[in-house]
């Protein structure tokens, strides 16, 4: 009685299974007609969508998907299954917020501090900091610094920028170089060459000479009036800068005597004589370059004029718009708007008049 039962058990489960598997081929052979009928369009499934079918697939096991899907393949369909279990234990949206970010303008004064004290190390910016109520740890100013380039403090010391050197000996230092201008004669246009002397911290200018073909004689007079007791540009000035020019001769060097030391800049480095390359900007955008120098007497008035505007009247960014040379009496500020005029009305200067 007991065989008979298990052979009618065992007879309806594989009917049973013989269905089951007659039903996944037809479903097999109905979606690959719907996948024929859709040809290479991609089916596009929704989150929702996905997450069911992935739920179903992982029951199925890999080595029957090989066989029955057609949506997907099996490595996408558990790749999906993952993602689930993946978003199941995600606890980011839980995570607290971690340390703040350092505030910009702290930021920005450590890197300050650092740029304008080379030879200070994170302590020392540290106990600045304090000084000024901000509380910051070492590594944090460490990791700013890094952040901006610049590196610890012993080796950042002894790579002093040039305008900290230029600024620590202001008033002591003058530049020198020449232009050349065009000049319009009888004979022709004959090139001169204008020679000047510029101090770096109060900016005056004072044209050492004019002439058409400058000599070492030349140089060493020009050196002999630059230094002279009296009334020599040079007087207190400490170094000259100027380029490799080789007017700059030796005997020039000695002329200017021991007072004055020469420092010859590197071959083609226009920017590190930065001033006197601007007084050349200036004057020429602003005067030569819009008239026709008509003899070395023309060109003598046009610099001396243009020299003259520069000094008294032309107002000068560094200077916080002041005239290099500041004026004796006070401007007015009220009154009529007066026009003054330089060669024609090209280099104008305004006063109001007084009351």
């Amino acid at each position: 009685m007991n065989h008979a039962r298990h052979f009618l058990v065992l007879t309806v489960a594989g009917w049973l299974q013989r269905r089951l598997e007659a039903q996944i081929e037809y479903l097999i052979a109905e979606n690959a007609l719907y996948r024929q009928r859709l040809g290479r369009a991609r089916l596009r499934l929704t989150d929702a969508q996905r997450g069911r079918l992935a739920i179903k697939a992982k029951a199925v096991g890999r080595k029957e998907l090989m066989r029955i899907a057609t949506i997907a393949t099996p490595d996408t369909i558990l790749r999906w299954y993952r993602r689930l279990v993946d978003q199941k234990y995600d606890g980011s949206h839980k995570r607290e917020p971690g340390r703040p970010r350092v505030r910009r303008d702290i930021v920005e004064l450590i890197v300050r501090l650092a740029t304008e004290n080379p030879r200070w190390g994170y302590t020392r910016i540290r106990g600045t900091l304090q000084q000024l109520g901000l509380s910051v740890g070492r590594s944090t100013i460490a990791r700013v610094l890094v952040e901006h380039g610049l590196t610890p403090a012993p080796e950042r010391g002894r790579r002093m920028p040039c305008r900290t050197f230029l600024r620590a000996h202001w008033g002591a230092i003058a530049a020198m170089d020449f232009f050349a201008v065009e000049v319009l004669t009888r004979v022709g246009l004959v090139r001169y060459f204008v020679l000047f002397v510029i101090d770096l911290k109060s900016r005056r200018v004072e044209v050492a000479g004019i002439v058409q073909q400058p000599h070492e004689a030349w140089m060493k007079q020009v050196a002999r009036n630059l230094t002279d007791a009296t009334d020599g540009f040079l007087r207190g000035r400490r170094w000259l800068i100027h380029d490799r020019d080789p007017l700059f001769s030796a005997g020039f060097r000695t002329t200017l005597g021991t007072q004055v030391t020469t420092i010859r800049l590197p071959a083609r480095s226009p920017n590190l004589n930065a001033h006197a390359e601007r007084f050349v900007l200036s004057i020429k955008s602003e005067c030569l370059n819009h008239v026709v120098p008509l003899g070395e007497r023309h060109l003598r008035l046009l610099v001396s004029e243009y020299v003259a505007h520069y000094h008294f009247e032309r107002p000068h960014q560094a200077l916080d718009n002041a005239p290099v040379v500041e004026k004796t009496h006070r401007t007015a500020s009220t009154g009529a708007v007066r026009r003054h005029r330089r060669l024609g009305g090209l280099l104008n200067h305004y006063e109001r008049a007084a009351a």
